[in-house]
């Protein structure tokens, strides 16, 4: 519900700040006092465009401000909250409309683009009058209508349901046929890269365990050269080690038969070389056991060269030309493979297109079955409204589809369709006698649109989602017991929501929860609107005020009084 309403050197409003309560809210005044300005203010608060003129002169800029109750609120809260907007149990929306032509949007005291202030709007405010923010006015919220009257929600999600299967069921096949034609142009390029990977066909983790093994055979064959120059030298070669020392202890023994002091070096020189030929030995032995075939060696080092290839062309690393195998093979087998899968989709697609057909089919037929009541209650409330001998009938229609791929199946026929099902809703009517029924969008009148609204807000009341309605002009072309009859059922409709209306009717003001009234003063030499809020006196003088005019007499005042007891 709206809980306040602050306005700020807008047209010919200086300041004001109403409060407005639960049950039903009326507003009077004279004509010209500005009841149309108040109206026009607020629906800034339901997203409407704003022009510069609208600031008060000698103003810099205008200021709208409304607070609303939302607590509870589950639509509001998600909306908020999909746009980064903290929720709090009360809502404050704030226009600012400046000389310069600017246009400031608030929600919480954060800055929002209109769009998102026109979508809040929409969950919480219905305008009924001259304004364009009428949803009865919008051909596409008819089918609303019907179905929170018939309370097919069950009905409409099981279809929804199905009906997003199926979107997504033929976007999938859509882009199995896209791709289909890709892969085709890609199918020879797969062919070759599958072929020069599985020519190598190299092992996770293979091009490592290779980089190993090289390490170690690579090695081997230094060790085979290092030891084979070394037997070479000490014992194999020309002048070797061993040569040269047998023949040092062949000096040194010739020496030692001449002087003995020398058979001592001689001992050392045979244990060299004892040594000499041990450690050739070892080398020997050492020597042997090196087995490097450089074949092995020559074909590792070339396979490692051939996985680097592929790492360099397919990813970086062998595990990612690998994975990349895998993903080419499965892509050159779909190709190979296309009219199955297709054929594997189209078959799911073909299922589900007769799934959502028959749960449209249960929905429209629940549309139509009960349409009648619909069309029955808002003559007879139409009736009551002071609308003669109106007609009125909810127009149910479908089309059948022509479009080969895009449509649902009911009874083998294909038909069109949206989230809502195969059925388009308009409402129709005729308000004089012998008249044509006629869309209901073309009506002109802005107190019949009021009034067909009321009628179906009345019937619809338990139902409705919409927080705040707004009626301007109900009043247009009704009086006496009919515009009683008006005035009781916005009373009852109050019940259910909270309703604000601009009525001239003392029999509507009368039936007033909280009545207000605006006045238009003269302030140094400017006209002013101003509006208050009526206490008990107030209100039955407002009343008489209706009913005599300016001049108030005791009559007047006692049927005021009689009035407004009889509408409790």
């Amino acid at each position: 519900m709206l809980k306040s309403l602050e306005i700020k050197d807008y047209a010919l409003i200086d300041h004001i700040q109403i409060e407005f309560e639960k049950g039903l809210n009326i507003i009077t005044g004279e004509t010209g006092a500005g009841k149309s300005i108040l109206l026009d203010a607020m629906s800034l608060l339901l997203g409407e465009r704003a022009s510069s003129e609208v600031v008060r002169k000698g103003a810099q800029k205008s200021f709208v401000e409304g607070i609303f109750e939302v607590e509870g609120n589950k639509k509001v809260k998600a909306l908020l909250e999909e746009n980064d907007i903290e929720f709090f149990p009360e809502l404050i929306v704030r226009r600012e409309i400046s000389l310069k032509g600017s246009n400031r949007c608030f929600i919480n005291d954060s800055p929002v683009p209109l769009n998102l202030i026109k979508e809040i709007g929409d969950l919480l405010v219905d305008l009924h009058g001259q304004h364009e923010h009428q949803s009865l006015l919008k051909t596409e919220t008819h089918i609303d209508f019907v179905d929170d009257f018939f309370s097919n929600e069950k009905l409409l999600n099981e279809y929804q349901s199905l009906y997003h299967q199926l979107k997504r069921k033929k976007a999938e096949l859509n882009e199995l046929k896209n791709k289909e034609a890709l892969l085709k142009e890609k199918k020879d390029i797969y062919q070759f890269q599958i072929n020069e990977i599985d020519s190598v066909n190299p092992l996770p983790q293979e091009d490592e365990e290779l980089i190993e093994e090289l390490n170690v055979l690579e090695n081997s064959e230094n060790l085979l050269l290092l030891s084979d120059e070394i037997y070479n030298l000490i014992y194999e070669s020309d002048n070797s080690v061993n040569d040269m020392l047998g023949e040092v202890k062949h000096k040194l023994s010739q020496l030692s038969s001449i002087d003995k002091s020398m058979l001592e070096a001689e001992g050392e020189c045979e244990s060299a070389l004892t040594i000499i030929k041990e450690l050739a030995s070892t080398i020997r032995a050492y020597k042997s056991k090196i087995d490097v075939d450089p074949k092995e060696v020559e074909e590792k080092r070339e396979r490692l060269a051939a996985i680097n290839l592929l790492k360099k062309k397919y990813g970086g690393t062998l595990q990612k030309v690998i994975e990349y195998r895998q993903k080419i093979g499965n892509e050159f087998n779909l190709a190979e493979n296309f009219s199955e899968e297709i054929s594997r989709y189209e078959k799911e697609l073909k299922e589900l297109q007769k799934q959502a057909g028959e749960a449209a089919q249960r929905l429209s037929e629940s549309r139509k079955r009960q349409s009648k009541k619909i069309e029955a209650e808002v003559k007879k409330v139409l009736s009551q409204l002071g609308i003669t001998e109106p007609q009125f009938e909810v127009r149910i229609t479908s089309e059948l589809s022509d479009n080969n791929e895009d449509y649902i199946l009911i009874n083998s026929k294909k038909y069109l369709y949206s989230e809502k099902g195969i059925d388009e809703i308009e409402f129709f009517i005729s308000t004089n006698p012998g008249e044509d029924l006629k869309p209901l969008v073309k009506v002109a009148s802005g107190g019949e649109v009021s009034r067909i609204m009321l009628s179906l807000k009345t019937i619809l009341a338990k139902n409705d989602k919409l927080p705040l309605l707004i009626f301007d002009e109900i009043d247009t072309g009704v009086s006496g017991r009919i515009a009683q009859k008006v005035g009781q059922a916005l009373r009852d409709l109050a019940s259910y929501h909270q309703i604000i209306a601009i009525t001239h009717l003392p029999q509507i003001a009368a039936m007033a929860n909280h009545h207000f009234v605006v006045e238009k003063t003269q302030e140094d030499n400017r006209s002013v609107s101003h509006i208050r809020k009526l206490n008990e006196e107030e209100h039955i003088r407002e009343v008489a005020k209706l009913l005599s005019g300016e001049k108030l007499t005791d009559a007047s005042i006692q049927s005021a009084v009689q009035l407004i007891k009889s509408s409790r």
